[in-house]
């Protein structure tokens, strides 16, 4: 059964909007499961416009990569908090959630470029970090790539972007 979002004065259904809110967010939550057991875990990220699919990195062992391996698949949710709205009995926010799958990075010029993505998108001056990032700690280092195939978002009227 397709479901719809019940409040239609919220919806975003302009793409822009929804990736600028992707670029906006530090952070992003995901939903897993593995062996009908769901597991959420909170992420920084970078999101790649071009290509629609978040960078985010990771220790090389440990309880989110044995669910990504067993199952790719994931739900996700970037949110902008903008609090509650006192005396009105609502909360103003802007919202993507979004449905992909993960693949970890081989490639160094990937790996390279996911990591300028997130420096850029997380440090207010990333050209220094940018010009530090070492090509054999890079090595080792675990990155994973949700490739976004859906997306639908919500925001509050009062919220701009």
């Amino acid at each position: 059964m397709p479901y719809h979002v019940r409040r239609k004065d919220k919806e975003i259904t302009d793409a822009r909007v929804l990736r600028k809110i992707l670029k906006a967010t530090k952070y992003v939550t995901i939903a897993m499961s593995k062996d009908n057991v769901p597991y959420l875990v909170s992420l920084s990220h970078g999101y790649d416009e071009g290509r629609n699919c978040l960078y985010f990195h990771c220790a090389p062992v440990g309880k989110k990569l044995d669910y990504i391996r067993s199952n790719n698949v994931v739900w996700g949710q970037a949110l902008l908090d903008h609090g509650y709205a006192e005396g009105e009995c609502d909360h103003l926010y802007a919202s993507v959630h979004f449905k992909g799958t993960v693949s970890f990075v081989e490639n160094p010029e990937e790996k390279r470029m996911a990591i300028e993505c997130m420096m850029k998108q997380l440090d207010r001056k990333p050209g220094e970090l940018i010009a530090g990032i070492d090509a054999e700690r890079l090595k080792g280092t675990t990155i994973g790539r949700i490739d976004i195939e859906y997306m639908s978002g919500k925001k509050s009227k009062e919220v701009t972007l």
